[in-house]
């Protein structure tokens, strides 16, 4: 029963998605043996019953189990490779929405500078330079009136 059964599964399935298929189907196929042998015997009554047949090891030659297992191995990898494009796609999408912002920001604030803003803060900077306890001198000059830096390290 169990081999009329396995010509209905190929190798792969019998080993691994499609046991209990291939258990459901060699269950079938005693039962109807079973039923035939009591038949052919002329028994009226149920002298067998089969509750349920477990497959619990299903043993197929060493090189064809290590193909299968070869080509599930495959298919697992192909899948794990689905999920990381998958991952990595998100991650691009995420990027360029974080890019939008960064960029939506930058023009914002272009249009908020004008040449003014930038002459008060630099006065700003050069109130806090004079007030600081490290400060030597402070040389205001130039043509718009900002401190100069001397020994600026270029």
């Amino acid at each position: 029963a169990v081999r009329e059964a396995m010509t209905q599964f190929n190798s792969q399935e019998a080993y691994s998605d499609k046991r209990e298929l291939l258990a459901d189907e060699t269950q079938k196929r005693l039962v109807g043996r079973i039923a035939a042998l009591l038949a052919e015997r002329q028994y009226d009554g149920q002298a067998v019953a089969v509750q349920q047949v477990l497959l619990r090891d299903v043993k197929l030659p060493t090189q064809i189990r290590a193909s299968i297992e070869q080509k599930l191995a495959a298919e697992q990898e192909a899948q794990r490779m689905v999920f990381v494009l998958q991952k990595e796609t998100q991650e691009a999408e995420r990027k360029r929405i974080e890019a939008r912002g960064i960029k939506d920001f930058q023009n914002i604030v272009r249009e908020g500078i004008d040449e003014q803003l930038l002459r008060w803060k630099g006065i700003e900077a050069t109130e806090r330079l004079a007030e600081s306890q490290n400060t030597k001198i402070v040389v205001i000059g130039g043509t718009d009136g900002l401190p100069l830096i001397l020994n600026s390290g270029k």
